[in-house]
């Protein structure tokens, strides 16, 4: 299976470490003509470019991923840089607000929801207006399989991650046909978000896993390029979990 993107434009929002720094490499590697990548923190950015190759293909933009004039204005940046937009994969997220619902601080499920489930809305809705409505495009979400089952302790992000679920419903409905949308639903992945959920316990959390190990950046990066190539022309309004088998191989509980 070829997935190549030789002419084709990307932005990563929250492509500067992790998951979102593993698909703009992919996507370079992968002939993509220009990457987009964005972080609220500018050495953040400055030194993402620096590890994707620092070439004239790597744009780094500073942009908070729930502030609309950003997301505008990295859209904007991105088809004058590259000639357009072809692909967007929503990636950046947080998750300040642990804790059971009932009792979490309440400005921190502000910011999770803002960030995790308006954040992919304003971008999706910049890079329709500003290109995707004329020449078509794609649209990549990150989910989390926190968002297809409930979960104890980051209540806040499993609910802004069910939205995003039913956003990407919603949007591929809504854009069809100039435009897919899906999403990728990944479970514990190596990464600095869910480092609370993995660090120290890595031989435990494995084994929770059905095929025994947490996940890596570019497991997720895999399945965002497929879902953004020609090879998945035909897919639209799905989410595909990227999870080691944690919510298609396992028994429920007492069950196992």
């Amino acid at each position: 299976m070829d997935l190549r993107f030789d002419g084709k434009t990307v932005v990563v929002t929250g492509g500067s470490r992790g998951i979102g720094e593993a698909t703009a490499r992919a996507f370079l590697e992968s002939g993509a003509s220009g990457v987009t990548i964005t972080s609220r923190k500018p050495d953040n950015v400055e030194a993402a470019v620096a590890r994707l190759g620092g070439d004239e293909r790597v744009l780094g933009v500073v942009a908070a991923a729930d502030d609309p004039e950003a997301a505008d204005r990295t859209i904007v940046a991105t088809v004058e840089r590259f000639g357009g937009c072809d692909v967007l994969v929503n990636n950046a997220g947080t998750n300040p607000a642990a804790g059971p619902l009932v009792d979490v601080d309440l400005g921190a499920v502000d910011k999770t929801w803002r960030v995790n489930q308006l954040g992919p809305l304003l971008w999706a809705r910049a890079a329709w207006h500003h290109a995707m409505a004329e020449h078509g495009g794609v649209i990549v979400n990150v989910a989390s399989v926190g968002g297809m089952q409930p979960g104890r302790m980051i209540g806040a992000y499993n609910v802004s991650k069910a939205a995003v679920i039913h956003l990407t419903r919603q949007l591929a409905l809504e854009l069809a046909p100039r435009v897919r949308v899906n999403a990728v639903a990944p479970s514990v992945v190596r990464t600095k978000l869910s480092r609370m959920l993995w660090d120290g316990m890595e031989d435990h959390v494995a084994q929770a896993h059905p095929l025994h190990r947490i996940g890596e950046p570019d497991d997720v990066a895999a399945s965002i390029v497929f879902l953004a190539s020609d090879q998945a022309s035909w897919i639209t309004g799905v989410t595909v979990p990227v999870d080691g088998g944690a919510t298609g191989a396992s028994a429920p509980a007492g069950l196992g």
